[in-house]
């Protein structure tokens, strides 16, 4: 039989440097492609915002629909809210629908008027208006919404960051992630950033920062009476705002300072004060009013508090001068009054804030500042104010703050708020 003879074989091993030149090749062009998509997907991405008026048919104006901290006012927005939410997700845009917020709820001939803005996801160069008609006629179906009857000529407007600013800081209790509509920021760390508590006054007297306070309009703060015990002089004292004490963004003298009549030193009972401004003050991102809750609302034994100020770090130390911020946790008065504690000290008017094993507490130089709590839709309410507690941060001996509910018509009546 006919076998062809052996041959040997033609086949080279490629050269290592050759092999090593293409695989770096191969390497840097599939960077450069997933480089482009990555600049495509998020780079070539930005918000847009836009403003909508909803008119409300089937319900009627009422004051209480006029205060973020009413029920009625929290659950008519968050209904219309979801109704919003809703009707986009479930429609061609639900990827590039990212959040909207009531911003407001006012009186219209025929019912409520909310005004809403709305944030997309929308690519570098879109004008807008070709995303603007289909969010309008998509929200023509929240006419036929849930239970709220919608007046189905509902307008919409694309509005800058500026004109989105401008609205959130006419609300109440809003930080910088409602502001954006962004995902919620995680408070971490001790030093807060610019804007982080815009509502965080320094109250300093002879211009040195003395004591805490919280700004809840135009022209009011709040803060604690056992500030201006030896010191009640207007003229000695100004305001600061932003997270420096000597750096301040904007610093205003003060008119008037209003102690509680029945401010008894002995038992730090009714340890308020009202403060006025000597002009009012234009709201900004970074400077603007916190919400103030209603007399009937509820402080919740164990849920998540903020405390701020810049008061000193240690018992007996100096004050800082660059804000900072504590998680705290709210501690019932009857945990509060046990013999291992304050032993009945905490009295009608009073509310405990702390960690149990201690650690994270209001100290000297905190006193008149807030303690704030966020709400479900993200608005952040005065629950107390810096009083007194034994030293700082220890174990079972908690802060002890004023709080703001038992004070309500109070600051009502001097105020106006």
């Amino acid at each position: 039989m006919y076998r062809p003879a052996w041959a040997p074989s033609n086949s080279r091993f490629l050269n290592p440097y050759i092999v090593c030149f293409i695989t770096v090749a191969v390497v840097l062009i599939l960077a450069v492609i997933v480089g482009l998509l990555i600049h495509f997907l998020a780079f070539n991405q930005k918000a847009c915002f836009y403003h909508s008026s909803f008119q409300i048919l089937n319900v009627e104006y009422n004051d209480q629909l006029s205060s973020p901290a009413t029920q009625e006012c929290r659950s008519l927005s968050e209904k219309i809210e979801s109704m919003i939410a809703k009707t986009l997700r479930e429609s061609n845009l639900r990827n590039q629908f990212m959040r909207a917020h009531v911003v407001k709820l006012r009186n219209g001939s025929g019912g409520v008027i909310a005004d809403v803005v709305m944030k997309f996801r929308c690519t570098r160069g879109n004008n807008g208006g070709s995303m603007k008609g289909r969010v309008q006629a998509i929200l023509q179906k929240c006419s036929n919404s849930g239970n709220l009857e919608i007046n189905p000529s509902t307008g919409i407007t694309s509005i800058t960051d500026h004109d989105t600013e401008n609205f959130f800081t006419q609300e109440c209790g809003a930080r910088p992630d409602l502001i954006t509509l962004s995902e919620e920021r995680i408070i971490g760390g001790t030093l807060a950033e610019e804007g982080d508590w815009p509502w965080q006054v320094s109250l300093q007297l002879n211009n040195v920062h003395h004591c805490g306070g919280t700004l809840i309009s135009n022209t009011w703060i709040l803060s604690a009476a056992h500030c201006f015990r030896s010191y009640s002089n207007p003229q000695q004292w100004t305001a600061t705002f932003g997270i420096s004490t000597t750096s301040p963004i904007l610093k205003v003298r003060v008119r008037t300072i209003l102690l509680h009549n029945n401010y008894k030193t002995a038992t730090h009972e009714n340890d308020i004060a009202a403060v006025q401004l000597e002009r009012a003050i234009t709201f900004t991102r970074n400077i603007h009013s916190v919400c103030l809750p209603e007399a009937t609302h509820n402080i919740i034994p164990g849920s998540t508090a903020y405390v701020t100020g810049w008061g000193s770090i240690t018992y007996g130390g100096s004050t800082v001068t660059d804000l900072r911020q504590g998680q705290v946790t709210i501690i019932s008065s009857n945990v509060c009054n046990a013999s291992t504690n304050y032993n009945g000290a905490v009295l009608s008017g009073m509310l405990c804030a702390g960690i149990p094993a201690g650690g994270v507490d209001a100290c000297q130089g905190d006193s008149g500042g807030p303690l704030v709590q966020e709400d479900s839709r993200r608005l952040w309410f005065l629950v107390g104010i810096v009083s007194w507690g034994y030293q700082c941060g220890l174990p079972d001996k908690p802060g002890v703050y004023t709080q703001v509910t038992a004070y309500r018509d109070w600051i009502k009546e001097q105020t106006g708020v």
